[in-house]
C-alpha cells in the first residue's frame, strides 16, 4: 500500500467515526458528550492532521528518491 492509499484510509476512517458519533450524539448529549469529545475527539482530529501532513511529506520524499535513482 502507498502512502496515498494509507491517507486515504485513515482519513475514511475518520469520516466513518465522526459519523457514527453524531448518530450516537443524538441520544447521548449531556456533559459527558461534551467531555469525551474534548478529551477524545480533538485530540484525534488533531492527530489525524499532523499525520497527514506528514503523510504527505513523505509521498514527496518518496517521490524524489524515486526520481533520483532512475
Amino acid at each position: 500500500m502507498g502512502v496515498y492509499e494509507a491517507r486515504g484510509q485513515l482519513a475514511k476512517a475518520m469520516k466513518d467515526l465522526l459519523m457514527r458519533w453524531n448518530e450516537c450524539k443524538g441520544s447521548w448529549d449531556d456533559a459527558q458528550t461534551a467531555k469525551f469529545e474534548e478529551d477524545h475527539l480533538h485530540p484525534l482530529e488533531m492527530d489525524l492532521r499532523n499525520a497527514v501532513g506528514a503523510m504527505e511529506h513523505m509521498a514527496a520524499v518518496l517521490s524524489q528518491v524515486y526520481r533520483d535513482c532512475e
